[in-house]
């Protein structure tokens, strides 16, 4: 009780503060535009009344729109329902919940665990009476425009298809014929300075060295074979800042260096191989300027970032495990690294080897906090397998081989392919030899009471644009092999999980790559996160079109996870609905092809011009396969929210549900609904897609987007049927 009270009395100090000129400025602009509101705030005695006349106000707005008003109840929910509430029904329903959320306390995990308070209109009413509560600039924005979309000043205007062609088509692909070149400078710059290195005796390594008398030329005509090689890539990977700032050309303002070098201090690990850095543009004054934005903020560090480094917290409470407890969702797991779990048909394998690296770190990485804790590094040599991981693959192929459930595995880390070929052979072997052992188990089990049996395997991996090299005919060989056989006893669908960021990263290497996985025999899907830089209008569509050329199917499009270390790569959850609903949809495929779609992944080899059909028939421009969700800091992905509450500093409270559109653990019926705080504002969003050179014209309508609903999966993703009927049961599973 007592930190309760300290908590409110904390927050009782911001009555005193006076808010700005700028601020009193669109005040006055919201009670002018709103003379309703105003009568209700000035003739309000108690911030009470002033609550109880603003919801008696929209209620009687609300009630007589039966559809609308059944959604705020949550009477009714659903796509469905959502898209026959009008723009000004949508406001209604936030002003409502604003009030039915005041006074609700959040644990604030961007300001590293504070409790914040909502209540928005208290705010507005201590502006009105004394000109003070502590209301900044980005809270009378976000409100302004929250009343202008309710006395319908604004309304939403949704671009046809040739507008979002346009804004498509102001981003360039990898495959241009001018960027390859430019790329190609690149590549020679880097190689240059690596040479150098090598003459000068600051690199000495055994595989990569110049013998005697070997001239200039003949040296870079060996680097450029030696370019071809991702061993070659790994071993030369920048990790520290000088040498980033020499192969960019020196190109780093001053800024970032010392961003970079607090980074070093900070104990975050730099990692970036040449083949990637290669595709950083170091040039001004071209009108591709911007272009690689996506890629650069992917790399380089934010201040927020490191300063939160030591504080951050895991985002998915369920990868905190401990061996013999459940997990947040319930699930009981045999290894507190090696396993992660959410759903009941599928568990994540992260092997014991150099899979559990990566080819370069991620700035938004869902895994920093482990980066933070020391369970992921870049020290290649101290992952390679140890004596004991054959035993330990063995034990957690028994937790598949016994679970009732289980269907889908997906090996990643890491990253799957960063494994060598005789490792992933290995681990491959072992998920085959269980899914005999469970064909054998089940013999012995009546219809109804079987367990799941293997359909689906996935490798999670970024190499097929962070590594193309990696793509071997070797690697090519051991997927062909597994698929072979593990077709042969009911593995029906072969899944190479990629995370493509734009269309920039797509580059004749990895088309290549692409290329020969499909060959393999294995679909290739793609899950990109919706970063700032790929949130610009345009940007994921583009990318979509450009991987459907190639036969790449869209997975998911994932809403930034993270607190304030990853503030600079925020976009807005209203952003990505309105990416959903404004760009997306142009692609949207028709349910009468579900059932073609649905064979897609056992006609790999094929997907090109399976893909080509389907869009020319259908007259698309891309497949929205992927839908757009948030990986939950509870339990699973959804999109699913209300925005319930606005902070004085101006960021939004959102409330997400569980996707109600597929299967979970039970415990979500007890877990409830959960809150979000977002980082940053929309206002400061806004401000920084100015910044990158964006109309804000363009985003019209981007406030208002303050409800999400997930959409459902496409058919391509959904397990085949059995011939026979699997067991209710739940194993591994403990739920108090």
């Amino acid at each position: 009780m007592q930190s309760r009270q300290k908590n409110i009395n904390r927050h009782k100090k911001y009555d005193k503060v006076a808010i700005s000129i700028q601020s009193q400025k669109l005040l006055n602009t919201l009670l002018e535009e709103n003379p309703k509101l105003a009568e209700i705030l000035h003739k309000s005695e108690t911030k009470t009344e002033a609550l109880l006349g603003i919801r008696e106000w929209v209620l009687d707005f609300l009630k007589p729109r039966e559809t609308a008003y059944k959604y705020y109840k949550r009477e009714i929910q659903g796509r469905e329902a959502l898209d026959n509430i009008n723009w000004q029904e949508v406001a209604a329903i936030r002003i409502l919940d604003y009030i039915d959320n005041t006074g609700r306390e959040f644990v604030d995990l961007n300001r590293r665990g504070k409790i914040t308070i909502s209540h928005p209109f208290r705010l507005l009413w201590m502006a009105v009476k004394s000109g003070t509560g502590g209301g900044e600039f980005d809270f009378f924005i976000d409100m302004l425009e929250l009343f202008r979309q309710f006395n319908g000043k604004t309304m939403r205007m949704v671009p046809d298809q040739k507008k979002v062609r346009e804004w498509m088509e102001r981003h360039p692909s990898g495959l241009d014929p001018e960027i390859v070149h430019v790329r190609e400078q690149n590549r020679n710059r880097i190689l240059n300075v690596i040479i150098k290195r090598i003459n000068s005796g600051n690199i000495n390594n055994h595989r990569y060295q110049f013998e005697d008398g070997l001239s200039q030329e003949q040296k870079f005509l060996r680097a450029l074979e030696w370019w071809k090689e991702s061993k070659f890539h790994l071993q030369f990977a920048i990790r520290e800042p000088e040498l980033l700032n020499e192969m960019l050309d020196h190109s780093l303002e001053s800024k970032t260096m010392e961003i970079l070098h607090e980074a070093v201090e900070a104990g975050i690990p730099i990692f970036i191989n040449p083949y990637y850095l290669s595709l950083l543009d170091t040039r001004v004054n071209t009108k591709y300027i911007g272009a690689d934005l996506a890629i650069r903020d992917y790399v380089l560090y934010s201040k927020q970032l490191v300063n939160e480094f030591g504080y951050i917290t895991a985002w998915e409470k369920e990868d905190i495990v401990e061996p013999g407890k459940p997990n947040a969702a319930g699930w009981i797991l045999p290894s507190n690294h090696s396993l992660h779990r959410r759903y009941p048909e599928v568990a994540i394998l992260i092997p014991d080897t150099v899979g559990r690296a990566c080819g370069g770190l991620c700035v938004s990485c869902q895994r920093m906090y482990d980066f933070q804790n020391g369970h992921l590094n870049f020290n290649l040599n101290k992952l390679k397998p140890r004596e004991t991981w054959p035993h330990k693959l063995q034990r957690l192929m028994d937790y598949f081989e016994e679970d009732a459930q289980l269907r889908d595995i997906l090996i990643t880390g890491g990253d799957a392919l960063m494994s060598s070929d005789a490792s992933l052979k290995k681990i491959l072997d072992e998920v085959y030899n269980m899914a005999c052992e469970k064909i054998e188990q089940n013999k012995h089990r009546a219809d109804g009471q079987k367990y799941a049996e293997m359909l689906r395997v996935r490798l999670g991996t970024r190499l097929p644009v962070y590594l193309p090299q990696r793509i071997t005919d070797s690697l090519i060989q051991v997927l062909k092999e597994f698929k072979e056989k593990a077709s042969a006893i009911g593995f029906r669908q072969f899944v190479i999980q990629t995370h493509v960021q734009t269309s920039m990263e797509i580059t004749p290497e990895a088309a290549e790559g692409i290329r020969k996985l499909l060959s393999a025999g294995w679909i290739v899907s793609n899950q990109v996160v919706f970063t700032a830089a790929s949130a610009r209008r345009g940007h994921i569509a583009k990318l979509r079109k450009v991987l459907n050329d190639l036969g790449v199917m869209p997975y998911y499009t994932f809403s930034v996870k993270g607190y304030k270390e990853n503030y600079h790569n925020f976009a807005t959850n209203a952003r990505i609905v309105q990416e959903q609903i404004e760009e997306k949809i142009i692609g949207l495929i028709d349910h009468k092809y579900d059932e073609r779609i649905h064979s897609f992944p056992e006609d790999a080899e094929n997907m090109v011009e399976n893909i080509r059909k389907l869009r020319e028939e259908a007259n698309l421009p891309f497949l929205s396969s992927d839908r757009s969700v948030l990986n939950m800091p509870g339990v699973g992905k959804s999109l699913t929210y209300r925005t319930i509450g606005l902070t004085r500093k101006g960021r939004r409270i959102l409330e997400f549900d569980h996707d109600r559109t597929r299967s979970h653990s039970p415990i979500i019926e007890k877990m409830g609904k959960v809150s979000i705080l977002e980082s940053k504002t929309m206002w400061a969003f806004l401000q920084q897609l100015v910044a990158m050179g964006e109309n804000p014209e363009d985003y019209q309508g981007l406030f208002g987007y303050t409800i999400g609903e997930t959409e459902p999966r496409q058919a391509i993703y959904e397990y085949p049927d059995y011939d026979f009927n699997i067991s209710d049961e739940m194993t591994n599973l403990e739920i108090d």
